[in-house]
């Protein structure tokens, strides 16, 4: 951009905070991570967003990730605009709700039988209650770093060593939630393994992201998922795979179809939806068998399976699903762009990692491999700000959080990859 005029997003943001906490509906907007304040958009087509300001940006988090075909295609916005009028809501069954739900059975393996509800979060929890009331256990082993929603179960903290119990790292959360999740390191299989025997008959479900997205993206060690895989099998334990964020973006049947290791329980999102509120959870049959109305397991939602979020996402997941070519076109552009810019970096002398599988990638200023939480906390923070407030002002929207993945869509042109490329380069000269 020759100008960069931000000065009605910064008006906004000044009556946003009079009315709303921090400014934002999402803290991770707030910019507080890499300065400076939020961009307030206004529309969005194919690959770029447009701010208040008329600025355009090429987009490199497609709304956290469900817009994998760019903005606004006009598959889905034709699906919504066809039922639109219908009514937004019944509070009954519908026929779109089937339709959605037998093609995520037939796409994700581990899927027997789905519930729709209307959020990741609803999806992570409602997964967790129903792993406790199958299994009549009440621990859980979660992972430092695997953001799982903002559930109480999962706002925990490390304790003083590796079996002791997490504790609350969010006022609200009670030390009587806190006592029965227990926090162990990705990628260490040998501290999981000590959790579960310091635990004995008393964990009712293991949970993690396959390939973490919310501490950046970080690939899971050979091995390390088919280890917890035999761990759960041989200690009753129920191994769910949150993928809100891989799930239909690193293959059409998910992230576990690609890793070969296949989940008792899984969390869907964010793709699902087409870019509405909507969440998942399933699994197999004798276990979703449990969940109210069929067992004991109680769970509701009154916009659960919300006519025009089915549409756009039943219209979403059958495009994949037909036109496979999105995911070759998508994970295309990722490469070259995460290439180009590892070159960038090498030519520039600056320490980097960079990751990436299929259409999401991050890029870690940290001279050592990121493969845990702590890792990604030993990253330099200040230089990601920097370069993101420079990507900004050049006309290119990345994740406002060194922890977070890029998500590339299919709309993703070699102009685009250009614009990023040409970027990057002027951005790292300015570090």
């Amino acid at each position: 951009m020759d100008t960069f005029n931000i000065d009605r997003s910064k008006n906004l943001f000044e009556r946003a905070n009079n009315f709303i906490p921090g400014g934002v509906n999402s803290p991770v907007r707030a910019f507080k991570s890499v300065g400076g304040d939020p961009i307030f958009m206004k529309s969005a087509n194919g690959a770029y967003m447009y701010d208040q300001d008329d600025n355009a940006y090429v987009d490199l988090i497609n709304s956290w990730g469900p817009m994998i075909l760019g903005h606004n295609h006009p598959f889905v916005v034709e699906a919504v605009e066809k039922v639109i009028r219908n009514s937004f809501s019944f509070g009954t069954p519908t026929e779109i709700e089937v339709e959605m739900a037998k093609l995520v059975v037939e796409a994700v393996p581990s899927v027997e039988k789905v519930r729709m509800v209307n959020s990741g979060t609803e999806a992570t929890m409602s997964a967790i209650r129903l792993a406790r009331g199958y299994t009549g256990k009440d621990k859980v082993i979660k992972f430092a770093g695997c953001y799982h929603g903002h559930g109480d179960s999962f706002l925990i903290a490390a304790g003083s060593g590796a079996v002791t119990f997490g504790v609350p790292n969010s006022p609200g959360v009670t030390e009587g939630t806190a006592k029965d999740t227990l926090l162990a390191t990705f990628n260490d299989l040998d501290q999981v393994k000590e959790l579960v025997n310091s635990n004995k008959s008393e964990i009712a479900a293991i949970i993690l992201e396959p390939i973490t997205g919310n501490m950046g993206v970080i690939i899971p060690d050979e091995g390390f998922l088919k280890g917890l895989r035999e761990i759960c099998d041989d200690h009753g334990i129920l191994l769910i795979f949150d993928e809100v964020m891989t799930g239909f973006r690193l293959s059409y049947n998910s992230a576990q179809s690609l890793l070969g290791v296949i989940p008792d329980l899984s969390c869907l999102g964010k793709i699902i939806g087409g870019g509405m509120p909507v969440g998942a959870y399933g699994g197999k049959r004798e276990i979703m068998e449990y969940v109210s109305p069929a067992g004991p397991v109680y769970q509701a939602g009154t916009l659960s399976g919300n006519p025009l979020a089915m549409n756009a996402g039943f219209a979403t997941l059958s495009y994949l699903r037909d036109h496979p070519e999105v995911y070759e076109k998508a994970d295309q552009a990722t490469a070259k762009m995460a290439d180009g810019m590892k070159q960038q970096l090498t030519e520039k002398g600056i320490t980097h990692q960079i990751a990436s599988i299929g259409s999401m990638f991050t890029l870690f200023f940290n001279p050592n491999p990121v493969r845990d939480f702590e890792g990604a906390k030993s990253c330099d923070m200040e230089r990601f700000g920097k370069f993101f407030r420079s990507m900004l002002r050049k006309g290119v929207y990345l994740p406002p959080s060194q922890y977070e993945a890029m998500f590339v869509s299919a709309a993703m042109g070699s102009e685009e990859i250009e614009k990023v490329l040409t970027a990057s380069s002027e951005s790292l000269n300015e570090l």
